[in-house]
């Protein structure tokens, strides 16, 4: 495994040519860079070595569409379990070099199958080997199979791979597994298939300042584009900013380890009743002193065990008491995550 950061386009035709070696291009939404697309990822990665001891050595690509197809086409997009900044981050680990993340929008939608080959694979991305799932399917009206790839590939000099289902014995490592998981609070299935906790991602913003009148200030994370998981309680460890501490003063968009944590997703039912949007609100455990004041800064919120289910409490006093279990519970699963070198937590 690496960790260097893949070059990234928008646009498949703005890509730079291919060096001599081509490219052995994977094509996939790669949500979540779970197990099954990392175990992908490596056949790849294996095949660019093993064509590079023949002559000269094609870089690994990725293929994936933003925004989802679905979203776009008229049906209802997935809640995304990794945004694209953190996917191009999880991709570069297992040794992708280049990602595409092709804006999909009516024009692109519109392209033929045979369209699609040419312009896309072949003049843009230079692909010496295709490599895709066994449900594939390309092109507008999603007309294009893979007997149909594999016969244009024939006619235009590059290889196509198909990738069985990666599965154990519960089933395939899927994104809709992981999303599935997350929706019963199953953190130790999610993570199985992950490989590492789910996390979350946004800024802190100024909430209504309760819980520091009762103690246990909180970090009120907002604008998160992921999958939450089921309403409750959680212990969690936190990477912030490096050096950032308001937004817009040229914050690093670098990650550090920060700082274990209990946090609570939900509607709060005690305080608020119950309704409007959930909220993400971490109390954080021994926080450096320079960084006490969280406001403007990203947080990457990583989940590492379920306490409890969201619930009413009868007043302040009992969800203080609550609190304060939860807290000294989190601390010890949460304690048991190894402090990082370097880097963020995952």
């Amino acid at each position: 495994m690496t960790d260097r950061s893949p070059r990234l386009f928008h646009e498949a035709r703005n890509v730079p040519e291919a060096d001599a070696g081509g490219r052995v291009l994977v094509i996939g939404n790669f949500d979540g860079v779970h197990r099954g697309h990392q175990t992908v990822l490596a056949r790849a990665a294996g095949r660019a070595q093993a064509l590079s001891a023949r002559g000269t050595r094609p870089e690994l690509a990725v293929l994936t569409f933003e925004p989802h197809p679905a979203a776009v086409l008229g049906a209802s997009a997935p809640a995304r379990l990794t945004r694209l900044s953190r996917k191009v981050e999880l991709l570069g680990r297992h040794g992708v070099e280049l990602v595409v993340a092709q804006r999909f929008d009516p024009r692109f939608a519109a392209l033929g199958p045979e369209q699609f080959v040419d312009e896309v694979l072949v003049h843009s991305l230079g692909a010496r080997v295709v490599t895709i799932g066994w449900d594939f399917r390309f092109g507008a009206r999603r007309a294009g199979d893979i007997p149909m790839l594999q016969a244009l590939a024939r006619d235009r000099g590059f290889e196509v791979e198909v990738q069985e289902v990666v599965a154990d014995d519960k089933g395939p490592m899927s994104s809709t597994r992981v999303r599935e998981a997350l929706a019963r609070g199953d953190l130790d299935e999610a993570r199985l298939v992950l490989g590492r906790p789910h996390a979350i991602e946004g800024v802190v913003v100024s909430g209504d300042k309760r819980g520091r009148t009762i103690g246990f200030p909180t970090a009120n994370v907002s604008d998160v584009e992921e999958a939450l998981p089921a309403y409750g309680v959680y212990a969690v460890v936190c990477d912030a900013a490096e050096g950032c501490t308001r937004a817009g003063a040229g914050c690093s968009t670098e990650l550090t380890a920060l700082a274990r944590g209990v946090a609570n997703v939900g509607l709060r039912p005690t305080v608020s009743g119950g309704g409007g949007h959930p909220s993400i609100e971490v109390h954080l455990f021994d926080l450096p002193e320079d960084r006490r004041d969280l406001y403007g800064d990203t947080l990457r919120v990583h989940f590492v065990a379920r306490l409890r289910e969201e619930r009413r409490f009868p007043g302040l006093d009992a969800l203080k008491a609550q609190i304060a279990e939860d807290a000294a519970h989190a601390r010890e699963l949460a304690g048991r995550v190894s402090q990082p070198a370097s880097g963020c937590w995952y």
